[in-house]
């Protein structure tokens, strides 16, 4: 803790002593979010994921070092760094390069740039996720390039990173992936197609669709991936299917429900995110209170899922007869600004 905020301060430091000539600016985020459980399995209170807990505790700095040059970080603050591996800690930190309109390229620990709005979403922005979000790593090292239309409307990158099946031990296997995002109107979409390796030799592909459509103070989000390895190249076997529609009903409260399958038909172990054996069905709903007017960095929520099914991973997250009852605060602080 000590050496990210010395680290910090040094950045800003730096930062302000060329403000004159590259007119750098930053922006210094916290956030945290604590949490009370109740998780029951058959019945039965599971005691080692039951009452309150602090869920993330995260600080963020961003900004521009010049009109080309940007860069981001995030740090978690509460995870645990095992093995010396000091940036499982690190979400991303990376450098961004803008050529000029169109053309930008970026280098350094990101996302992996993978479909979906569920696997979008910042984990602090998740209360009920599927059995394939909660297996994926999807902070890697790497780097992209992205082409932005004209209009903006329209981003497509394409990535070469560490691929999400590594392992302590085992980084050099990686991962290619072609990237779409799109906002047209009510409809916005985050497409991908990715070939990821799991070992030196072997491959699985991903399809990974998501949607999103507005309509007034109603958001719905449906995302479909399909997983696929060498010779099993069919659809709906391996595949996870999640609907999210959230609702804005008075000013300061939101109404959401959540449904989330998962499923995994296949005869291969290729697939180290949803086990072959493995469908399940989760059903979640809940709100959010934002008792700030007009922002949203304070939100208070709660919420319920029930998981039905079967989980072939002896260590997986979501269970069969599994009842989660969720209340949180999460709060968004703007610790430190500078320029524009």
């Amino acid at each position: 803790m000590k050496n990210i905020l010395l680290a910090t301060v040094g950045a800003m430091g730096v930062l302000c002593s060329y403000a004159q000539q590259d007119k750098p600016t930053i922006n210094v985020d916290g956030e945290f979010r604590t949490s009370f459980y109740n998780d029951r399995v058959g019945g039965e209170i599971r005691h080692e994921h039951s009452g309150f807990k602090g869920d993330y505790l995260n600080l963020s700095v961003s900004g521009n070092i010049n009109s080309k040059f940007s860069y981001a970080w995030r740090q978690r603050l509460n995870k645990k760094i095992e093995n010396n591996q000091y940036f499982d800690a690190t979400d991303w930190v990376y450098l961004n390069y803008e050529a000029d309109k169109n053309w930008s390229m970026a280098a350094g620990k990101q996302v992996v740039l993978i479909g979906g709005y569920e696997y979008d979403k910042a984990p602090i922005d998740e209360y009920t996720t599927s059995e394939y979000w909660n297996n994926t790593g999807c902070f890697r090292f790497g780097g992209s390039v992205t082409y932005t239309t004209n209009a903006g409307n329209d981003k497509f990158s394409a990535q070469f990173s560490e691929s999400p099946c590594s392992y302590p031990g085992c980084h050099d296997i990686y991962a290619y992936n072609i990237f779409w995002a799109g906002v047209h109107g009510p409809f916005e979409t985050l497409y991908s197609l990715n070939l990821l390796q799991y070992s030196s030799t072997k491959y699985i592909s991903y399809i990974s669709l998501g949607n999103r459509f507005r309509f007034g103070n109603t958001v719905l989000e449906l995302d479909f991936m399909n997983r696929a390895a060498s010779h099993q190249t069919y659809f709906f076997r391996d595949c996870s299917v999640v609907a999210d529609l959230k609702c804005k009903v008075l000013p300061k409260l939101k109404l959401y429900g959540k449904f989330i399958y998962d499923v995994n038909n296949t005869n291969t172990d290729a697939d180290k995110t949803v086990w072959a054996g493995t469908e399940l069905t989760t059903y979640a709903g809940g709100l959010e209170f934002f008792p700030m007017k007009n922002k949203e960095d304070i939100r208070i929520n709660a919420g319920v899922a029930h998981t039905h099914g079967k989980n072939a991973n002896p260590n997986g997250t979501l269970l069969d007869d599994r009842l989660t009852v969720q209340v949180g605060l999460t709060a968004k602080l703007h610790l430190f600004k500078y320029g524009k």
